[in-house]
């Protein structure tokens, strides 16, 4: 999934460059792999390199609401209106909420602190908008408000990260209740009896129709194969039940795929020993989110949805398979540090095909927000995992080869201001 190093011309489908690189790429990717691995199996270079696997845990314009209903448009204080996407990371002293013991619902690979990290400054830090205030995420307030409702974080394991960051807060307040998991522990419900409040994690990396052909070590045998005209039934027919929810994807597109369109192969990304039309990850990226979208904006769903921006890895001296790192201990300035091309790219297709949504949407009722969470999370490159995804991974000595995972992120962490933000969004409207 990391593939930082294609170039401008790979990304507009300059064939002969993109075979020489791609072959380049893989035999280094091999090379990390096997020595550093010592494993038959390699995956393709453009597979995940971090695994979805998931350990079995323990137990346009919206109407803002509060504790007693929807609030009345003209109750709103403008002065407190603002972006609150558009601000600072500031010290923050008190420190998170919840701690890597207090909560029993964050996976090992982002228990950074159990993992044996040694600094903690990480998680000294909160989001400050420049135009407002942004208080603190207030759990009970929460569960108050979203009494007899239901919640669904709908993607990849960006949205599995949120949700335990999430589930981390609210049972401060009282311990969520397991309800329902899949198979493989990746779709998952929760309620909170008290508050009669169900929160969801549907896995949906996707969002449209696909096979995939993967071990839970990430090991794929085939590409994945993906129908760009048919939206994932898993999110899909629980849509109209749900009341609020946050939708994402973005980084599992940058596998290799074979696409299809009524039943028939168009094409594919990636798939060099088969004889197909290269159409790249853009092309399914627009088409799979363009679908999504006119779905979403033709739903006359009656409450809120947000979809969420996918997020920026901060892989440096390297990429995940060459001994790329994220060692920082600090966030960064904004103009410190550029987003990468491939993150830009699924950021200018998320913006593009949001914005032509929202006219149909708003003409419909449905109250679709973006939840435009990447610009903030690129000053954070801090925030990740780093070697520490692993038990203790420098225990037998400091130069030991571990994998890195810049990706996701630690809890507590920056994750955690994401819910500051949609709460004051929720609120305030």
């Amino acid at each position: 999934m990391k593939i930082d190093s294609l170039k401008h011309k790979f990304l507009y489908k300059h064939k002969n460059l993109l075979l020489n690189f791609v072959a380049a790429t893989f035999l280094i990717g091999l090379a990390f792999r096997f020595l550093f691995f010592n494993s038959s199996e390699i995956p393709p270079v453009l597979q995940s390199p971090f695994p979805e696997k998931t350990a079995v845990l323990e137990p346009s314009v919206s109407t803002p609401v509060t504790e007693d209903g929807p609030k009345i448009a003209d109750q709103i204080n403008d002065a407190e209106k603002c972006d609150v996407l558009v601000g600072d990371w500031v010290p923050n002293p008190s420190g998170p909420v919840y701690n890597n013991e207090s909560c029993k619902f964050i996976e090992s690979h982002q228990n950074c602190l159990t993992n044996g990290r040694p600094d903690r400054g990480f998680m000294n830090w909160r989001w400050s908008p420049r135009d407002c205030e942004l208080p603190q995420f207030d759990a009970e307030r929460f569960l108050r408000m979203m009494r007899n409702k239901k919640w669904a974080l709908i993607g990849d394991s960006i949205s599995r990260n949120h949700v335990q960051s999430l589930l981390c807060m609210l049972s401060m307040v009282e311990p969520a209740e397991e309800v329902y998991h899949d198979k493989e522990y990746r779709s998952r419900k929760w309620h909170f009896p008290s508050y009669n409040f169900s929160l969801w994690v549907i896995w949906s990396p996707f969002l449209v129709k696909a096979a995939i052909f993967e071990d839970m070590n990430g090991v794929a045998t085939s590409e994945v194969e993906l129908h760009l005209d048919k939206l994932h039934s898993e999110w899909v027919d629980e849509y109209q039940n749900l009341d609020y929810m946050i939708i994402s994807t973005g980084k599992w597109f940058l596998k290799s795929s074979i696409y299809y369109e009524n039943d028939s192969i168009i094409g594919c990304h990636y798939c060099p020993k088969r004889n197909l039309t290269e159409l790249g990850f853009d092309f399914a990226y627009r088409k799979s989110l363009r679908l999504a979208m006119n779905f979403i904006a033709s739903s006359n769903h009656k409450g809120l949805i947000f979809f969420r921006t996918s997020t920026p890895d901060h892989f440096e001296y390297g990429e995940w398979f060459s001994g790329g790192n994220c060692n920082r201990t600090a966030p960064v300035k904004e103009g410190e540090m550029e987003m990468k091309d491939l993150n830009r790219i699924l950021r200018d297709i998320e913006l593009e095909e949001f914005a032509n949504a929202t006219a149909k949407a708003s003409r419909n009722g449905v109250n679709l927000k973006l939840l435009d969470v990447a610009p903030l999370s690129l000053l954070r490159p801090d925030g990740h995992p780093g070697p520490y995804r692993q038990f203790h991974p420098f225990a037998e000595g400091q130069n030991a080869q571990v994998q890195n995972d810049c990706l996701h992120w630690c809890l507590p962490g920056p994750i955690d201001s994401w819910n500051d933000i949609i709460m004051k969004m929720v609120i305030d409207g």
